[in-house]
């Protein structure tokens, strides 16, 4: 059966993508193989399909590090013909055929079934930012943290993982303070449950290696100085969470709040975190994140959209999360 993907192919060190037909026969081993209805474009698709990092390995390969779809067929125990899986991270846009594709095998131990309130549309929504909030927000509990030990901070809060952390955290009951470079965009930050929104320029640059007390915990995307300021700023016995690094992968602070304040900084993985870890958490997004605010965070768009959502991203101009609906 033929399908449409979008391809990512290198010559001489630059990849290109491009709409292509593909067969069944053109898919790589697996023991489950979904029909999929939507992926998403997450920061690292961008820097995979950009070529500003190495995260496609083998070419040509379908990016996308997210699907969503119905199960066609399975060998994989506890999987079944008709089940709404989720997969999200593991080998997918890095040595294995990823999400933007109408069809994708892969390994069964990948999927997670999709909880009930969430349609395959929502997962992507979600997608890997979305559970990595999550992955975020139980990493803040696993520390101690409750609403009423304080603020919690969120850098890189128009983006896909601030975006849902915002909308979590609010509803938990934290007061959520934003970081953003857009504060011509604070009201959708806003509406998503941010009680406080601070230009990210407060953060980016060298700052003291300890500094006055402002928030008990952080959800941190950004790195590098951001990261470092955060924690000069983080409370007594405070817990902040590192996942991303918009502004880069170096760390140039010291361990006074580590051993002044007692902080925690808690790494986040959504790549290869275990398969309780992630049932965990999408579990707790079926539980905890306002379907409302979701979609307000959503955009649409189709295979053929997703070089220049990647182009927009890198300009600072992608607003929450981009479902990309693969059969459009």
């Amino acid at each position: 059966m033929a399908f449409k993907a979008l391809l990512a192919a290198k010559t001489d060190e630059k990849i290109s993508t491009s709409v292509v037909e593909m067969n069944e026969q053109d898919l790589m081993p697996g023991d489950v193989t979904v029909a999929v209805d939507y992926s998403t474009v997450n920061y690292k698709d961008a820097i995979a399909i950009s070529g500003r990092g190495e995260i496609i390995r083998q070419f040509p390969l379908i990016p996308g590090i997210d699907l969503a779809g119905t199960i066609e067929a399975s060998s994989y125990p506890g999987i079944a013909v008709g089940d709404r899986v989720v997969a999200n991270g593991w080998a997918l846009s890095q040595t294995h055929h990823g999400g933007y594709a109408q069809r994708a095998r892969l390994k069964g131990e990948w999927l997670v079934k999709i909880p009930a309130p969430f349609s395959t549309k929502d997962a992507m929504a979600i997608g890997t930012a979305g559970y990595t909030a999550m992955l975020s927000v139980l990493a803040l509990e696993h520390g101690g943290l409750t609403p009423q030990r304080g603020d919690v901070l969120v850098t890189g809060a128009n983006g896909g993982v601030g975006s849902i952390a915002v909308a979590i955290l609010s509803d938990l009951g934290y007061r959520v303070v934003a970081s953003t470079g857009r504060l011509e965009e604070a009201a959708y930050l806003r509406d998503l449950g941010a009680a406080e929104i601070i230009d990210r320029r407060t953060l980016s640059e060298p700052g003291a290696p300890i500094s006055r007390e402002r928030w008990a915990g952080a959800v941190d995307s950004v790195g590098s100085h951001t990261l470092v300021n955060v924690l000069a700023q983080t409370q007594y016995r405070g817990v902040v969470t590192a996942c991303g690094l918009a502004q880069g992968v170096d760390l140039p602070g010291t361990v006074l709040p580590f051993i002044l304040r007692n902080v925690t900084l808690a790494g986040i993985d959504s790549v290869n975190a275990p398969q309780e870890v992630r049932i965990e958490a999408w579990s707790r997004l079926a539980r905890d994140l306002d379907l409302g605010k979701l979609a307000r965070t959503t955009q649409v768009v189709g295979l053929t959209e997703v070089p220049d959502v990647v182009r927009r991203m890198f300009a600072g101009k992608v607003q929450g999360r981009t479902v990309v609906d693969v059969n459009a």
